[in-house]
């Protein structure tokens, strides 16, 4: 029995390590780093797979298991998922990048550079805000100057439709001051 309490051990350590490794999804990994976690993933799994097939296939559904109960934990507490994911950070702020926050999110100014021209982006003065979020992708808003023009807007410059802009809350607001409201569930009310 003492497997059952190995793999729990090997869940919880394989996690604080992918933590630490950085937030780059398997897309964006490079040959090396895909390696590295192969690696990772075939060394945690060896101390129990040795053994016996009944507790390599017992270990991969605790492995299952722990994913389901780690994913229904983080819906209920925020604080989990901030340990476990962490929080997108800003990189780019007003046109200008925060290397700050790049080198802690383990990202070079090239790599930004290039999920931007991934996106169609050719000028980083043009981008208001970008974070970089837990997914490893690369979000972005652009400034006023920098944006297409909506049907909306279209509309109320030709006069066919009436109203006035109002600013409304961003995503990236949400992410600067390091909050987002909790969705209040319609069948609580």
């Amino acid at each position: 029995m003492d497997w059952i309490w190995k793999s729990a051990l090997l869940v919880v350590a394989g996690m604080i390590l992918l933590r630490i490794s950085g937030r780059k999804s398997i897309s964006q990994m490079s040959i090396a780093t895909t390696v590295i976690m192969i690696s990772i993933g075939t060394t945690i799994v060896q101390p129990i797979a040795n053994d016996q097939l009944h507790k390599a296939i017992g270990s991969a559904a605790i492995f299952i298991v722990s994913l389901l109960i780690i994913e229904y934990v983080q819906l209920k507490f925020d604080w989990f998922e901030k340990a476990i994911n962490g929080r997108s950070k800003v990189v780019i702020e007003n046109g200008q990048i925060i290397s700050k926050n790049l080198r802690s999110m383990h990202m070079t100014v090239d790599q930004l550079e290039i999920q931007l021209r991934q996106k169609g982006l050719s000028n980083i003065s043009d981008v208001k805000t970008a974070t970089l979020e837990t997914n490893g992708q690369v979000g972005y808003e652009l400034m006023r100057h920098a944006k297409p023009v909506t049907v909306g807007e279209l509309e109320r410059i030709l006069g066919l439709k009436s109203g006035i802009a109002t600013e409304q809350s961003t995503l990236f607001q949400e992410v600067s001051i390091n909050h987002h409201p909790i969705p209040i569930d319609p069948n609580l009310k």
